[in-house]
């Protein structure tokens, strides 16, 4: 008898349906079996438990029975969390752009028996509009397609499959040197709004792969122009609707090109990158605004988005009530009723407040209208005033909150928490990464040290892809930089050494997206193209360099040369989809800052922390005899007794410097020497 059988699953996406009258399968063997057994072609529908168009085409169509008759009659219903499945979203959001569509979720994709997708796209509607047909009218089309025109169904089918699977050509081209990345960020850097910030329109994501390249090459190649489409950006971002002024931390991207109207969903992934890039960027400039957004974003995760056990959780949905961003928005009535005549008045001129709004009748809170902060009285003032809202705003329904445990994304955040907490000595930050780190190692590692994907209600599951492995060894490698604890580097070896033994490959370079004993693909991908974050190629990249440097192995220095060489040609085709890549290829040519501690470290830390070598390598070392260190351009450099630094470009240290005034001057010229990015050999 047919069910819906969602109520089984650990997934909150997926648990949002569990009542629908639809006969939904989560992805797996029996629901291929299924569709193998009956004949009838899949629909295949993914989304996330924080996406707004999503719930709307469930409230539409998959709660009603009328529409669920018709799904459950001519199709094997399946249901996917592409957050829970990145590899199976990717697949079938490729084929979509293969069929000349726009991507974008809720993702509705129809396959043969086999899996293979002949047709689809993204949000239908229950009655025709928004220039959509209506759902159940596709349903019934694409039904009787697949019953009565079998060879155009099975062709469409093939033809797409066959354009997923990647290129067997090899690539002739070497990776692009110095003056190549330059004109590529200065061409980038001028395609920016240069009021606004953010690439030119609307909508507008925070891009952190493109501004990551552009600060990078803004440091190595003395951009002004890249360094102020930085700035300019980062600056919005931060006084914009797309920041919870009153919670912290940052929405997905603005609807709009001002970054006043926020899509009002919280990934974990966008704040970790931003975290890391305003982090760099305060290094350098020393803006307080970024410090301040930086600590009221920390404080945002570790309030909200810390799940059972200490890892960190998915997302915050934009709905609450069935509204998109009811939440966060505020009527001038009820911020005066909150805050008095007086305090109301002052709050309403800096975070432009007023009787009409500015969404739908609301107001978006924002500071647009400065690209600075007030006097110290003035913003101690606004806190407690923020304060008070926040105390009034807990009471109300609060959105959707996915507490499912990523590695992937998790990955990314720690990175990003060892380094600000390292930068802004956060002995509580660092702690916190330290414990996201161990629960992923205690509880989403198998018996053989596989990771798993996902992890919720006590339940591990979902094979990882490359992203999982390529982030959490970022992490591992921050948090040795941070600690000199010999697990992290162990951690990272290890999962550098089932990288390559199950994604690396071995004909052409690079890393599958899929394990090669992931059984229920298609196809396995392959790229290296970013996407909301950098792909596993381009992180993986930048740890292998590392690596490289860390533990005199020359084995991970020609795993880079090669994997760099496997996306030559596509990432100079496309440099703006693999901002990542570019920005970590720079890191072949490796500055490495090493301090030696003692209890006067301290003061060279100090130094250190302000100065941007975006890609430095910075290593405390100890003289303890358990710390596993094997970096051959040391074995002849003198170590003092006293403290002290030396920074080495090249497998060459420089002598040590023992006076941290010495730091800034010797770090400006290390960084600024014309050094080329060797091409793959």
């Amino acid at each position: 008898m047919s069910e819906n059988r969602l109520k089984q699953e650990t997934s909150p996406y997926l648990l949002q349906h569990q009542d629908n009258p639809v006969h939904w399968w989560a992805w797996g063997p029996e629901a291929l079996a299924e569709a193998k057994r009956t004949g009838k072609p899949i629909l295949l529908s993914v989304g996330y438990a924080a996406c707004h168009w999503c719930h709307v085409m469930a409230h539409e169509s998959f709660e009603d029975a009328a529409t669920a008759d018709v799904m459950n009659g001519l199709f094997v219903n399946i249901k996917v969390d592409r957050e829970e499945r990145p590899d199976i979203d990717a697949i079938y959001m490729g084929a979509l752009h293969r069929l000349g569509e726009q991507g974008g979720w809720p993702l509705t994709m129809f396959l043969d028996s086999d899996a293979r997708p002949f047709w689809g796209g993204t949000y239908f509607p229950k009655t025709a509009s928004y220039g959509r047909p209506a759902f159940a009218t596709v349903l019934l089309r694409i039904a009787e397609a697949y019953q009565n025109q079998p060879d155009l169904v099975a062709s469409n089918a093939g033809k797409i499959v066959e354009s997923l699977k990647p290129s067997t050509k090899t690539n002739a081209s070497e990776f692009p040197d110095d003056s190549k990345i330059r004109d590529l960020v200065s061409r980038i850097a001028r395609a920016v709004d240069a009021e606004r910030g953010g690439l030119s329109g609307a909508p507008k994501f925070p891009q952190w792969n493109v501004f990551w390249l552009l600060w990078r090459g803004a440091i190595r190649f003395d951009d002004t122009t890249a360094r102020r489409a930085v700035v300019t950006t980062l600056t919005n971002v931060c006084q914009g609707g797309i920041y919870d002024h009153l919670g912290g931390g940052f929405s997905r991207y603005s609807v709009d090109e001002d970054w006043l109207v926020p899509h009002f969903e919280k990934m974990l992934y966008d704040n970790a990158l931003l975290i890391d890039l305003l982090t760099e960027a305060w290094r350098e400039t020393q803006d307080s605004l970024y410090a301040t957004r930086i600590a009221e974003t920390v404080d945002w995760l570790s309030r909200e988005m810390i799940a059972e056990g200490g890892g960190f959780a998915a997302s915050l949905d934009a709905d609450s009530e069935g509204e998109e961003g009811k939440f966060y928005v505020w009527s001038l009535q009820d911020i005066e009723a909150a805050l008095g005549a007086d305090d109301a008045a002052f709050f309403f001129r800096i975070y432009g407040v007023t009787a009409d709004g500015n969404f739908e009748g609301h107001n978006i809170l924002n500071r647009l209208d400065s690209q600075t902060l007030l006097s110290q009285d003035d913003e101690a003032r606004l806190k407690t005033l923020r304060e008070t809202l926040l105390a009034h705003r807990a009471h109300r329904i609060r959105p959707g909150w996915d507490d499912k445990v990523l590695a992937d994304w998790n990955g990314l955040m720690i990175a990003a928490l060892v380094r600000t907490a390292i930068v802004f000595e956060r002995k509580d930050w660092l702690a916190m990464a330290e414990r996201a780190f161990a629960f992923i190692t205690e509880n989403m590692q198998s018996d053989n040290k596989r990771l798993w994907h996902s992890y919720r209600a006590g339940e591990a599951k979902a094979p990882a892809s490359a992203s999982d492995y390529a982030n959490m060894i970022w992490a591992a490698l921050r948090l040795y930089q941070a600690t000199s604890g010999n697990e992290y580097i162990e951690h990272a070896t290890a999962w550098t050494a089932t990288l390559d033994r199950h994604y690396w490959d071995h004909e052409r370079g690079g890393y599958f997206t899929s394990a090669d004993d992931t059984l229920d693909v298609i196809v396995r991908l392959k790229s290296a193209g970013d996407d909301a974050v950098p792909h596993a190629n381009a992180i993986q990249l930048w740890n292998l360099v590392a690596l490289s440097a860390l533990t005199g192995n020359a084995d991970y220095d020609a795993k880079a040369r090669a994997l760099l060489n496997a996306f030559a040609e596509t990432a100079l085709a496309n440099p703006v989809g693999h901002c990542g890549l570019l920005a970590a290829s720079m890191d072949l040519e490796l500055l490495v800052q090493i301090a030696i501690r003692d209890d006067t470290s301290a003061r060279f830390l100090a130094q250190l922390k302000k100065l941007s070598v975006p890609g430095a390598l910075e290593i405390l070392v100890n003289d303890m005899p358990n710390q596993k260190m094997n970096i051959d351009f040391l074995s002849n450099v003198e170590k003092h007794l006293e403290t002290s630094v030396y920074i080495c470009q090249d497998t060459v240290c420089s002598r040590p410097i023992l006076e941290p005034n010495e730091i800034r001057a010797r770090l400006m010229d290390a960084r600024t020497k014309s050094s080329k990015v060797r091409s793959p050999q």
